[in-house]
């Protein structure tokens, strides 16, 4: 049942990925590259080399074949969801191939719930981020473009419509409230 319920899901969980992808395509947390204000620090492999990013729901469709330019593995991590999986690259990557949590970064989505019980999306510093990038040091959101942030709120406004997309940042928010509470 599952492997069916699945099939049915897939294409409408894949173009809600296209959609939030597209809205972040072009900003970045700084209206320069950020990455050579750090070194790219954040697409640096940890001493495992074994790092990567996690993907949403589906978007391991996005990275089933091979990429010209883009090393990548892809590993089995049930962190957010079962059967979830991570993209592993070298460090580098033609930017239009960047999963979304390399979009979003350094920031989250989280996802409030207003007076009337509607969901809406909010953009808040990834705590996960502190340990590599000097913009949460220099500023946090007050030094980030206002596209940036814009942005990464529309993709979840877009991400939250789709119930696999909102279950994976309903359990990415309940690992972050872990994180930050040890």
């Amino acid at each position: 049942m599952a492997v069916v319920m699945n099939m049915l899901a897939k294409p409408g969980a894949v173009r809600t990925l296209e959609e939030a992808r597209e809205i972040l395509r072009e900003v970045t947390p700084l209206k320069k590259n950020c990455g050579r204000l750090c070194d790219a620090a954040c697409c640096q492999s940890d001493e495992s080399g074994e790092n990567g990013m996690l993907l949403f729901p589906f978007e391991e469709t996005f990275y089933e074949k091979t990429i010209e330019g883009f090393p990548f593995h892809l590993a089995d991590d049930d962190t957010l969801f079962k059967g979830g999986k991570r993209l592993v690259c070298e460090g580098t990557c033609p930017r239009e191939h960047r999963p979304l949590a390399c979009r979003l970064f350094p920031l989250h989505i989280r996802v409030m719930v207003d007076e009337n019980g509607d969901a809406y999306a909010k953009p808040e510093i990834d705590p996960r981020g502190w340990w590599c990038c000097p913009i949460l040091e220099q500023g946090g959101m007050r030094a980030m473009s206002s596209d940036f942030i814009e942005a990464v709120r529309l993709a979840g406004e877009c991400l939250i419509k789709n119930v696999h997309m909102l279950e994976a940042l309903y359990n990415e928010q309940r690992l972050l409230n872990e994180l930050t509470s040890l």
